[in-house]
């Protein structure tokens, strides 16, 4: 499974030609391929046109959405936040953290385009699919 971060699916839907964009389209129907459920939010709030809108639904969730969170998860992603800190990284975003700690938890790789998920490959084993 490659879980797909926002960051790829946005540039998807925009018609953006980028190498994330291009891998996601290999993969699409070759591979299999997730997203989660926050990433869902993101994706689907930026559409405008209600036709957009009720497309991309359906290809989204045609694919496996995962629940991200939980306490568990919850406390690991918190956990791994602390970590990237004491090495003078600070995230910006809390649900990079959440989607890359899903990620490391379960050893899914993660298609993004989104340099806060960076760190968590160099000091976090975060596999990067692209």
């Amino acid at each position: 499974m490659i879980l797909v971060d926002s960051s790829v699916w946005i540039a998807y839907f925009n018609g953006a030609a980028t190498p994330g964009t291009e891998r996601l389209d290999a993969l699409l129907g070759q591979e299999p391929v997730g997203l989660g459920d926050l990433i869902l939010t993101e994706v689907l709030q930026g559409f405008r046109l209600d036709n957009d809108y009720e497309t991309a639904k359906k290809l989204l969730t045609s694919l496996t959405v995962y629940d991200l969170l939980g306490e568990n998860m919850a406390i690991k992603s918190a956990d791994n936040f602390r970590i990237l800190r004491r090495k003078g990284v600070t995230i910006r975003k809390t649900i990079d953290v959440i989607i890359a700690t899903f990620c490391i938890k379960n050893n899914f790789p993660l298609l993004h385009s989104d340099k806060d998920f960076e760190p968590f490959c160099t000091h976090l084993d975060l596999r990067s699919a692209l």
